[in-house]
């Protein structure tokens, strides 16, 4: 889909060239187009209007009298609309950076007469979620919200939702009907996103280039960007700033936290991407443990806790020698890029293991290829070896089976003495007996030594592999997880998530103090380790006594003890159930799943309304909350409506609801994976018929419109009656300029 976006916005640039801005005035010169297809896809927020009837293009302040032209756009245009202002928000707590974005934009390409739907594009940063929209101005304001779920039914309307969908992994985009041309309105966009961690730096990317051509065109019109941003780590710690992409100044300094802030009145909105890197100074693992009592009208009435642990940048320590075991799924829907991006990160990681590490690696598809009947060491020999075998034996081809490679490699790891096994599974598929696998993992998990245990981690591949049964069997073997929903991202995911696994000092973590408390929900249930890669974060509810002070202990690389004892604080800068709902979401509906306990399912749909963060059992809509009169409809009311949407009825046009689809994962799609078909993405399939019309000339892209050389070129497969009657009539429309039209806007190909 990303494709036809870009296609349309080009196209949608090239017809804003009807637009008159006035002497002397003239718009910023359209790029060419990338040959690829992201050529024209947004870098930041950006809202455009959809144009499907050409003749609307106009601008709304100046009548310039264009020639008129016929028929529709089909797909409809897509003109960036002008950008009248910006400002951005960011907080950093922990690990999870919430952005908040507020823009304003005016409808500049749209006569004064007409309105037009708008596009509204928001590009997220790493593991961005969806956390709030609201559209203000030209007598329309919409907000959103999150509510139940209540059979699949309601799931299947959701997903079928077409009002907001992802155009890729990470930009999402809404639909907001009928805007007038010349109007101002406003968007503010709330996500969240993942902060990096490397090396004991902290680095946060959003998006926030803008193009020129957003830039208004004209008149003198005040631009001013602002930028703010709050970190706090929630520790005692002093935090550094390493690197920043816009001018902060510094507003306020504390232990731990940090405010900067950014204003200026610019000549052109901002090229560049808003980085930001900052540490933690303190060279050992330095941690906290944060409370907070529940909010009002928590419907969870139990007190909150957050514990975290951050590595610190002493690289000198020693991390653990591994045992490794790479199960790659070779399955014949893996065929092309995810299996050669697969092999790609596959072979970089095997060159990082260290000389006293071993490895081994197990393709799978319903059946078991192993490179070798024992453990090997990773000389470059065996690297070599191993390299060779993966081009022979790494080819896309039957079904998929989970369960048998798991547990040899269960055996193969079973032997290690000094060394930590790791097994990393890579699939793109859904399997049957995933439930079996999750208890047999917990089982022998259960059984074993606790360094000698194997830790599993989990990479999905595209939307078709169940990523609730992959997090929940990295949840039982103490490892880590990661995805990828778009093919290009498969490389670097999957080797950052080798990275921090294999990178761990710190095994067998154990939380001492907490057993006197009345009552204790821990996520996750299993205690993870630390690695360089990643802070230890575990969190919770609890009835009780919380002790002044936590000891953590673990296990050192060299088998000597380690222990911390860290200090308990009430937080009252943090909202921790901010910063933890969405991962409390994830971790309670992978045990709905593995349960299938509709009371756990009941409870992540509270916790999804609350928090109004989207899930398997909460979808979020956008509301209408003012009428035609421009008084705000109660509540209840437009929640009533909501439902009844969802239920199949009809509801009045003041109060329309909007759909906002693909905001969640599902568990999988067994019938899609035993079919072998290519890992879907996370982005909109194009409509039926799209294809054949986008990849048309000018006239096929204004669907029927009466081009003059176009018509000329139909001639040629006409007999002589209806040649005559053509030529005479591209003759007449020749005097009324629309030929001339058609060489200046769109460059038509039938020219050439």
């Amino acid at each position: 889909m990303a494709d036809y976006f870009s296609s349309s916005v080009e196209f949608g640039l090239n017809l804003s060239k009807r637009i008159y801005y006035g002497r002397g005035s003239a718009p910023s010169p359209v790029p060419a187009m990338s040959k690829s297809p992201e050529g024209f896809l947004p870098s930041a927020l950006m809202c455009y209007a959809v144009i499907s009837d050409p003749e609307k293009v106009e601008n709304p302040d100046i009548r310039s009298y264009q020639p008129y032209v016929l028929g529709r756009c089909e797909p409809p245009a897509l003109i960036p609309l002008q950008l009248h202002g910006v400002a951005m928000e960011v907080e950093c707590y922990l690990d999870t950076a919430f952005v908040t974005v507020t823009g304003k934009w005016r409808v500049h390409c749209v006569a004064s007469s007409s309105t037009c739907d708008c596009q509204i594009a928001i590009p997220m940063g790493e593991q961005g979620s969806l956390l709030g929209l609201e559209v203000d101005g030209s007598g329309r304001s919409y907000h959103s919200e999150v509510i139940p779920l209540k059979d699949e039914k309601d799931k299947e309307n959701v997903a079928k939702a077409k009002d907001g969908h992802f155009l890729k992994s990470q930009i999402y985009t809404v639909k907001i009907p009928q805007f007038k041309g010349g109007s101002i309105f406003s968007v503010k966009i709330k996500w969240s996103q993942k902060i990096s961690f490397h090396d004991g730096q902290f680095s946060l990317c959003v998006p926030f280039s803008f193009p020129s051509y957003v830039n208004p065109i004209g008149r003198k019109i005040s631009k001013k960007e602002k930028i703010f941003l709050k970190v706090n780590s929630g520790a005692a710690m002093e935090v550094l700033c390493k690197t920043t992409s816009h001018p902060l100044k510094e507003l306020k300094r504390q232990a731990g936290k940090l405010s900067l802030s950014y204003e200026a009145e610019v000549l052109a909105w901002s090229s560049t991407d808003f980085s930001f890197s900052y540490t933690v100074t303190s060279k050992d693992v330095v941690g906290g443990v944060l409370l907070q009592s529940p909010f009002l009208r928590d419907f969870d009435e139990r007190e909150m806790f957050c514990l975290y642990l951050y590595p610190g940048n002493n690289q000198d320590r020693k991390v653990f020698k591994k045992d490794v075991v790479f199960i790659v799924d070779i399955s014949a829907s893996m065929k092309g890029s995810p299996l050669e991006n697969t092999k790609n990160a596959l072979l970089t990681s095997l060159s990082q293991l260290n000389a006293q590490d071993t490895f081994n690696i197990i393709a799978f598809n319903g059946e078991v290829y192993i490179f070798s009947s024992s453990m090997e060491t990773a000389t470059k020999e065996a690297i070599l070896n191993a390299a060779k075998w993966v081009d022979t034996n790494f080819i896309a081809n039957g079904g998929t089976n989970i369960m048998l490679p798991l547990t040899q490699a269960l055996k193969l790891v079973g032997k290690s003495t000094d060394s930590v096994p790791l097994i990393f599974l890579v699939t793109d598929g859904a399997v049957e007996d995933e439930r079996e696998i999750c208890n047999f993992v917990k089982s022998y998990a259960s059984s074993g030594q606790s360094v000698r245990t194997p830790r599993i981690c989990t990479f999905g591949i595209g939307l078709y592999c169940n990523h609730y049964f992959l997090q929940m069997l990295a949840q039982i073997g103490r490892g880590h997880h990661d995805s990828a929903h778009d093919l290009d991202s498969i490389e670097f995911r999957m080797q950052r998530l080798f990275s921090t696994a294999s990178s761990l000092f710190i095994a067998d973590l154990t939380v001492e103090g907490l057993e006197d408390l009345d009552s204790l929900e821990l996520f996750p249930t299993h205690m993870p380790d630390l690695s360089f890669g990643s802070p230890f974060i575990i969190s919770g509810r609890y009835n009780g006594t919380f002790p002044e002070l936590v000891k953590v202990t673990g296990t050192l690389a060299d088998m000597t003890n380690f222990g911390v004892d860290l200090k308990v604080k009430r937080e009252k800068d943090m909202q921790l159930s901010n910063v933890l709902s969405k991962r409390h979401i994830d971790l309670v509906t992978a045990q709905a799943w593995l349960l299938k306990s509709e009371e756990l399912e009941g409870k992540v749909s509270k916790m999804s309304i609350q928090n109004k963060v989207p899930s398997e059992y909460a979808g979020m809509i956008m509301v209408h909350v003012q009428s035609d009169e421009g008084k705000k409809a109660p509540e209840p009311f437009l929640l009533q409506k909501a439902y009844s949407k969802l239920s199949g009825q009809n509801l009045e046009p003041n109060n329309q609801k909007l759909f906002l689809g693909g905001l969640s994962l599902g568990f999988g799609d067994l019938k899609a994976t035993a079919e072998n078909m290519p890992p879907a993405i996370k982005e909109a399939k194009p409509p039926e018929g799209l294809l054949e019309k986008a990849a048309s000339t000018c006239c096929g892209r204004l669907a029927n419109t009466c081009c003059g050389m176009c018509l000329l070129q139909t001639c040629t497969f006409m007999n002589d009656q209806c040649t005559i009657v053509c030529t005479q009539l591209c003759t007449a429309l020749a005097c009324f300029e629309l030929i001339k039209c058609c060489v200046e806007l769109c460059e038509c190909d039938c020219l050439q």
